[in-house]
């Protein structure tokens, strides 16, 4: 049997597919159970994100990692549960920061009600996600804090903007690494850690969540130009129109001009700013299709992709290894 989960995530084996199922089920019950209120407001603000969806990755990967030890430990679900609401807290925030109007094909929860709503509703999940935390042991309480941090900092990081002397492209990728990876590889290391895993098990799939967490990051960018569906969760271009400076277009500003590849000098002018105007939007979109920094893009997230594929060899071979190196082939089919 086969469950094609977030990403393209195949499982191929039935036991796993059964762990995998009342697990993903087990975590459901409990995000509901943990953003409940005594107050009924703070209940309809706290689940207005949880009940708009969202791929479930992180504790997906909690689950997996877990497999390498004893997946029915105690503390791996609430685990899972932890850093998805840590995830759900932070898109309050980042909301309110981006002045968003739609999450998750819903009306944001700073558009529905306002900022200071959302920002305490993130709060408030934050501080729910720190109660369920306190009952796992102050290694978890470490771990977390750690990469909370780090999330911490890749926001800042990103709101600043790379310094004068400052590689935009390698300023970027650690904005990733602190906004995204951080919390998808302590999503791995608590999973696995908490399950009973052997030590050094722990410290591969923590190096594992780093880099796929960033490929999967990387082909969101790639995908935000590339597809025509909406497999990226957003419009086609979503990014250019706002001038956010995503990997595709970080590579182009790298780059040399070069008058030989058709509208190079176009589209570097196109994508000095924002794309409001449809007509310029859908030009730039079609240039950036065709310029070489596209395909560059692609292939430094296929090297994400593969260097976290190269870390699970160690692994001992088992139905848990075989998905996770499938959310591998996931990234390559993705990007294409």
């Amino acid at each position: 049997m086969t469950v094609v989960g977030p990403f393209g995530l195949s499982v191929q084996d039935q036991a796993l597919e059964t762990d995998v199922r009342e697990g993903m089920a087990a975590v459901e019950q409990a995000l509901v159970e943990a953003t409940k209120s005594d107050v009924p407001f703070i209940t309809v603000g706290a689940q207005h994100l949880l009940y708009a969806g969202g791929k479930r990755f992180r504790p997906l990967l909690a689950l997996l990692a877990a497999q390498f030890g004893d997946a029915s430990a105690p503390g791996v679900v609430p685990a899972a549960v932890v850093v998805e609401l840590t995830h759900l807290a932070t898109l309050y925030h980042d909301d309110v920061m981006d002045e968003a109007a739609m999450r998750r094909g819903a009306v944001s929860a700073n558009a529905r009600w306002d900022n200071s709503i959302a920002i305490l509703t993130g709060d408030f999940v934050f501080s729910r996600a720190s109660r369920i935390l306190a009952d796992l042991g102050p290694e978890a309480v470490r771990l977390q804090s750690e990469a909370f941090e780090r999330l911490v900092t890749g926001q800042i990081l990103e709101t600043v903007g790379p310094g004068p002397d400052e590689d935009p492209v390698r300023h970027y990728l650690e904005v990733l690494s602190g906004k995204t990876s951080s919390l998808v590889a302590v999503s791995c290391h608590l999973g696995a850690l908490l399950a009973g895993a052997d030590e050094t098990v722990v410290e591969i799939l923590t190096q594992f969540g780093e880099r796929i967490g960033t490929a999967f990051q990387l082909a969101d960018d790639v995908l935000d130009v590339a597809s025509d569906s909406h497999e990226s969760g957003k419009t086609p271009g979503t990014d250019l129109r706002e001038g956010v400076p995503t990997l595709p277009v970080l590579l182009l500003r790298a780059s040399e001009p070069d008058p030989s590849v058709p509208g190079d000098l176009r589209l570097r002018e196109l994508t000095a700013g924002p794309l409001e105007d449809d007509a310029l939007h859908a030009e730039a979109l079609a240039l950036l299709r065709a310029h070489p920094a596209l395909a560059m893009a692609r292939e430094s997230t296929l090297r994400w992709s593969e260097e976290a594929r190269a870390l699970l060899g160690p692994l001992p071979e088992c139905p848990a290894k075989t998905a996770l190196e499938g959310l591998c082939d996931a990234v390559a089919l993705r990007t294409m």
